[in-house]
């Protein structure tokens, strides 16, 4: 396996994992980092210019890139791939230091069988793996959840192998890196991809029944449990209806300080103590912004399941379950 990764290096890899750190044979300060500017500089255009689809990258750090580099070069010559494409951060140019990367690696249908039984082996051929794991834990075993150290730095990458007719099944939209007879691109172009959102309905049948088990911990007492379970809530509820009314992917809390920073400055002022006046007092600020955000984004409908009126979502408000709900809080 050693001699399959070495094997690997190119021009990015030999700049990044030799050139740069020959750097400190030399005593002078300023040459170090002259001789440092000029290897990342000359590193960036070999990798540019050998693999044109990462001239698009221009927000990728040195490490990122070189890690791109090999992976492409190593699909490529694996005849099990049609393609590779990278989604996340990276497919819309916002990488940063602290980026991870995201990988779809098409595999061809005859050859996905045996190819999904080696994925670890393959994962090793990519770099210096130091751990990894698969993603049961979020709904997606066929995602390896790696950590590897290219050069001096951390780089955390996701490697999801799919077989390629099921590539069109996705949340958002890849950029691909490299493909065969253009056939990721095709199945790309079939559909948009579009992250999944419940229905106001679906939040609405849950949402009081959850505030009523909150409070319920809440009375007994278990107030880590009441901590875990509003996250639950930031993440579940008010996140995804807020990115919604506002625009943006309902991806969860992901990136909220950014996007939403005014609902930031809200969720900020009511993070509790743990103690029950607190908690209570943090569900009742939720339910508060959990109806602001179904009046904004509903045409309500009455209790008889009358025809809805206006622009926004048809759901039909349980005005019973939700003074329930909080009298209860009250009460715990």
């Amino acid at each position: 396996m050693d001699n399959m990764y070495y094997r690997s290096f190119g021009w990015g890899d030999y700049l990044t994992h030799y050139g740069l750190f020959y750097t400190l044979k030399f005593s002078d300060w300023f040459t170090q980092v002259i001789v440092r500017i000029l290897a990342i500089y000359l590193w960036q255009v070999c990798s540019k210019r050998a693999f044109p689809m990462l001239k698009m990258m221009t927000s990728a750090l040195p490490h990122q890139l070189s890690f791109l580099e090999r992976i492409i070069r190593i699909t490529q010559q694996n005849e099990q791939f049609a393609g590779l494409s990278i989604t996340g951060s990276a497919s819309t140019n916002e990488l940063d230091q602290y980026s991870d990367l995201d990988f779809v690696l098409a595999v061809k249908p005859d050859s996905y069988d045996m190819l999904y039984t080696q994925r670890q082996a393959l994962a090793e051929s990519f770099g210096e793996l130091l751990a990894c794991f698969t993603g049961e834990h979020v709904g997606e075993p066929r995602v390896l959840i790696c950590l590897y150290q290219e050069g001096e730095e951390l780089l955390h990458v996701d490697l999801k192998f799919v077989a390629l007719p099921d590539v069109a099944q996705r949340v958002d939209n890849p950029i691909v890196l490299w493909e065969k007879e253009g056939q990721l691109s095709d199945i790309y172009r079939g559909a948009e991809g579009h992250y999944p959102m419940h229905t106001l309905q679906w939040f609405e049948d849950r949402f009081w029944v959850w505030i009523q088990y909150g409070a319920a911990k809440i009375g007994r007492g278990e107030f880590f449990e009441t901590l875990e379970f509003i996250s639950f809530l930031r993440q579940t509820v008010i996140a995804p209806l807020a990115k919604k009314a506002h625009g943006f992917e309902p991806n969860g809390i992901r990136r909220i300080e950014q996007q939403l920073p005014e609902l930031t400055a809200e969720l900020k002022g009511i993070l509790p103590n743990l103690d029950k006046a607190s908690l209570q007092s943090c569900l009742y600020a939720l339910a508060d912004i959990y109806v602001h955000y179904r009046e904004m984004l509903s045409s309500n409908a009455s209790e008889q399941g009358d025809e809805c009126e206006g622009e926004g979502e048809c759901v039909q408000v349980n005005h019973k379950a939700q003074r329930a709900a909080l009298d209860y809080l009250s009460r715990v």
